[in-house]
Formats: C-alpha cells, structure tokens, sequence
C-alpha cells in the first residue's frame, strides 16, 4: 500500500476553503484512477504542542507509489491537482510514500 498525504495549511478563508473542498475538491478527487480510500481530519489539526498552522490533512490510499504517480499523470489526476490553485490560497503540502504493517 501506498499513500498520499496532503497537508492543508491554514486559507485566509476557512468557510470558503471548506465550502469549495466539500462541494468541489473531494469529488474531482474521486476520480482519480486507482483511489482505494480517502480520509480526511475531522476537526482542527494540532501538534503535540497544540495548535499547528494546517488547517486540514487528506489521506489518499493507493495500491503503490507508481500506482499513485500513474494517477496523477491521468486527466483525472492533473485536473484535480490543477485545482489546488482555487481553494488552497494558505498553501499545501503533498508527501506520498509506501506503507508497511509492523
């Protein structure tokens, strides 16, 4: 298993970020090919030091890192990272690595 981590950091807007993720982002992202999950934080996003300056944090679940790289060369994929630029005015992070059970 592989995932795709994307680290939201605080909009300007918190209501518009949230109204166009919820209505817009999740279902472009959900057409990606090869999704098998997707996970979001519920509620604010903390460090254990508290507060942390990201505003929400995606989970995206692929078979593989490569599966994940195909995904995003797909037209699905390349519109939906296209669309990062219309919500995510604070910035985002996207980290994906492979995953063990131990």
């Amino acid at each position: 298993m592989a995932r795709l981590v994307a680290l939201y950091k605080t909009p300007k807007d918190l209501t518009a970020f949230d109204r166009y993720y919820f209505s817009t982002h999740i279902p472009l992202a959900k057409t990606i090919p090869g999704l098998r999950k997707y996970e979001i934080s519920d509620g604010g996003v903390h460090s254990p030091d508290g507060p942390s300056d990201y505003h929400l944090v995606a989970i995206l679940h692929f078979g593989s890192v490569a599966d994940i790289q195909a995904a995003f060369a797909s037209p699905e994929g390349q519109s939906a990272a296209a669309d990062l630029g219309n919500f995510a005015d604070g910035g985002v992070e996207l980290l994906l690595f492979e995953t063990t059970e131990v």
